[in-house]
């Protein structure tokens, strides 16, 4: 407050200038404290636009979980937050390519950083699938499963193993055979799904 002890010195008939001068300054002063840094890029730049997370169709087996776990929940149409309580429920997935299993790695759909998971994800390497809605009723697929894992999962391939001609996945939910696309297969409670390419 030194500023108004100066100005308390100056005759009454120059406070008033002098006063509304150092009030403009510190006005000034805090402006440009406050003002935004100036941008990186020119303006007529376009920021680069977020890479869309393509699932892995060359890798052969064990598939490990991803890093990018953000963007390929949200690749499946899922987020990342608290879990929720309206359903909880237990799918259990096998995978046997050629004969030998394939493990279901834990984490997936969780971020490593945070530990923030969405609503399908995995905790343990038994295949056991953990769904955990905060609607009652909510649909999840093995296919969002399969792009939170960032493996290409068709009819005749998955991860990069290719089934041979004339031949095609098999899967089954429940000992029945399921015909179709394999990604679309409902999650449903205590389901015993097993995926197979011979």
């Amino acid at each position: 407050m030194k500023e108004l002890a100066i100005i308390s010195t100056i005759p009454a008939r120059r406070r008033r200038p002098v006063a509304a001068a150092v009030l403009s300054l510190l006005v000034v002063a805090a402006a440009s404290a406050c003002s935004a840094p100036a941008p990186t890029t020119a303006p007529d730049q376009p920021s680069a636009a977020p890479q869309p997370v393509e699932p892995d169709s060359r890798s052969q087996p064990p598939w490990p979980v991803p890093t990018d776990v953000t963007a390929r929940v949200a690749a499946a149409g899922l987020d990342l937050g608290p879990m929720g309580t309206a359903e909880h429920y237990h799918p259990r997935l096998r995978i046997i390519v050629k004969g030998s299993e394939v493990p279901v790695p834990s984490n997936i759909g969780v971020d490593p950083t945070t530990g923030a998971m969405s609503a399908l994800h995995t905790h343990e390497r038994d295949g056991t699938i953990h769904i955990e809605a905060d609607r009652a009723g909510e649909t999840f697929t093995l296919g969002q499963l399969f792009v939170e894992w960032g493996v290409e999962l068709t009819t005749t391939q998955i991860g990069g193993v290719q089934a041979a001609d004339g031949q095609q996945v098999t899967l089954t939910s429940n000992g029945t055979a399921v015909s179709g696309d394999p990604a679309r297969l409902r999650l449903e409670p205590d389901q015993q799904i097993v995926l197979q390419l011979p």
